[in-house]
């Protein structure tokens, strides 16, 4: 007899989505799709090949509805073999940040990227974030390339929307002219929220203007107003903590709210993905069932997939083998119904698949600074002025703005003896030069300097230290890898983590680029860098949409208002 099946996993105990329990029962697999499945013998179906799953469960592949694959700094070929290795089998990526360098040219090189994962694309609905006149861009998403992107196949959402005051009181800004083009042109598709410390009336804008989904950092009371006001609440690392999984479990909130990374650096992607705030959340109080859930079927319906989330008849066989349920031990991960990885296996990487345009690797266009660049002059008859500073906190990306007294010295601030950190941005794309400067507290501790072009989201040249040396040494050494994270001490580099593509995407292979920025870590940390991920805490000090005060190549500028901040007071 023809065998009528390709595959039938035996004796399992399989996910039932609808049900929200498990199953002990047989999965039948035909090509990429899930066939047939029954508690009863299924071998009459004369399958090519038969797995037994006794003692294991079954699970949906996860599907990570908000990330962006950037912050992995690998590119969408690399980051498939990665994240399949952790049982994500879909994902739906932001790409703002390869947009802010290269514009459409960005996305569109990134699209053409062949993966085993499912990777669909958001538009980036904020490039820039905010606006050209407070921070300087490779590229710029305009209504033009969101109506071509909206016809592509792989585009199912837009993605989030940032700039809050473009959002809240400017009916004719780029933001708005953007929403009312989706929602004219894709009626159904999902609008992707970046509301952070919204309530009331400002949230009630926020969604008058079409987005109904958060992805930033929540507390239990964010929780309960937003998905009581209609908001779809997607949970990233940071958010998940004991109180808020207690107001999730209390109010049954399981179909308002998913489970995403949002971020992830290399080093932890070597250690995990969704998988791992999966486990967190566990951790915290989820039941498992309930958090897988959360990351497959929920987010799954949240997109509007009709083919995948849940193990059915007719629905993609993406899904993973555990060992056990409460630690998501992972035994193997299947992708349309083919084994895609193994516990154990190395990570999959393919040189040949990093097809950029050879302008993606030269895109780093600034001066060496000098130490003139690093004299600000104050008035001679004052020995002392009050600047405005950017507080960094322990936990999490968010700042304050402080003021603190800083001496003259010789006519100059002496910002090397005030315990601060002078940070720079230079804007790189060759487009105005413009150098915007600020002070930071509670960064280095230590005599050094850390800079990088992985600066959220404009990607211009940020270089931060308490030495001017350190400073000078970080920053070209920046130029001469073309992008890169640096730390430097004493005078002398001691960490880099090169970012040769558009200066925020390596080349090489994951654990080679996990090591290179571990060190990059270990060396911030040495500075008396404290922070729960030092890496984005200082990659976010640019980002002129997450609260309270940022820093661009315009200067330092109030979140809100976008009002730029002087450096000194009058």
């Amino acid at each position: 007899m023809n065998k009528l099946i390709d595959l039938l996993i035996e004796n399992g105990q399989v996910f039932n989505a609808f049900l929200k329990c498990f199953e002990r029962k047989n999965i039948a697999i035909i090509n990429d799709r899930f066939y047939y499945i029954k508690e009863t013998d299924l071998r009459y179906l004369n399958p090519k090949e038969i797995v037994d799953a006794s003692d294991k469960f079954i699970v949906p592949g996860l599907i990570d509805i908000h990330m962006h694959i950037e912050s992995s700094m690998i590119p969408p070929s690399t980051f498939s073999g990665a994240a399949l290795s952790h049982g994500v089998t879909t994902v739906v990526a932001d790409s703002h940040e390869i947009a802010n360098v290269f514009g459409i040219e960005g996305i569109y090189a990134f699209m053409a990227q062949d993966t085993v994962m499912d990777i669909f694309y958001a538009i980036p609905s904020s490039v820039p974030s905010t606006v050209p006149e407070r921070e300087t861009t490779g590229g710029m998403i305009g209504v033009a390339e969101v109506r071509e992107l909206l016809e592509h196949p792989k585009v199912i959402a837009l993605g989030e929307a940032m700039n809050f005051k473009g959002i809240t009181s400017e009916p004719d800004s780029l933001i708005r002219n953007i929403l009312q083009t989706v929602q004219k042109n894709k009626p159904f598709m999902p609008l992707e929220g970046h509301i952070p410390r919204v309530e009331g009336e400002d949230l009630a804008k926020f969604m008058y203007a079409g987005l109904n989904a958060d992805h930033t950092h929540q507390s239990p009371e964010s929780i309960l107003e937003k998905v009581g006001s209609g908001i779809f609440i997607e949970l990233q690392k940071k958010s998940l903590t004991k109180e808020n999984i207690a107001v999730i479990n209390e109010h049954q909130l399981f179909e308002h709210v998913a489970l995403i990374t949002d971020d992830i650096m290399p080093d932890d992607l070597l250690e995990g993905h969704l998988n791992a705030n999966l486990r967190l959340g566990i951790q915290e109080g989820l039941d498992p069932v309930d958090a897988i859930y959360m990351s497959t079927y929920t987010p799954a319906r949240r997109m509007g997939f009709q083919d995948r989330g849940a193990i059915a008849s007719g629905l993609k066989a993406d899904f993973i083998l555990l060992n056990d349920l409460d630690t998501f031990e992972i035994d193997c991960v299947y992708k349309d119904g083919r084994l895609v990885h193994r516990a154990g296996d190395a990570l999959a990487f393919d040189q040949e698949a990093l097809d950029f345009p050879s302008h993606f690797y030269s895109s780093v266009n600034c001066a060496e600074l000098t130490l003139d660049d690093l004299r600000i002059p104050v008035r001679e008859d004052v020995s002392e002025v009050m600047c405005n500073v950017i507080q960094i906190q322990s936990v999490g990306t968010f700042t304050e703005h402080v003021k603190r007294p800083v001496k003259v010295k010789n006519g100059y601030l002496d910002w090397e003896g005030s315990g601060l950190s002078l940070i720079i941005v230079q804007e790189r794309y060759g487009k105005n030069r413009q150098v915007g400067y600020g002070l930071v507290e509670g960064a280095l501790s230590d005599k050094g300097a850390v800079a990088t072009t992985w600066a959220h989201d404009h990607h211009n040249l940020m270089v931060m230290g308490t030495s001017s040396e350190d400073i000078l040494q970080a920053q070209r050494e920046v130029l001469r890898l073309n992008g890169a994270y640096v730390v430097a001490q004493g005078g002398e580099v001691v960490a880099t983590c090169p970012l040769p593509i558009g200066g925020i995407i390596s080349d090489k292979a994951l654990p080679e680029i996990g090591r290179d920025l571990k060190a990059v870590r270990q060396a911030m940390i040495h500075l008396g860098y404290d922070n729960t991920n030092e890496i984005m805490s200082f990659s976010t000090l640019s980002l002129p949409v997450s609260p309270q005060i940022k820093i661009t190549d315009f200067g330092m500028m109030d979140v809100h208002t976008h009002q730029l901040i002087p450096l000194m007071e009058d």
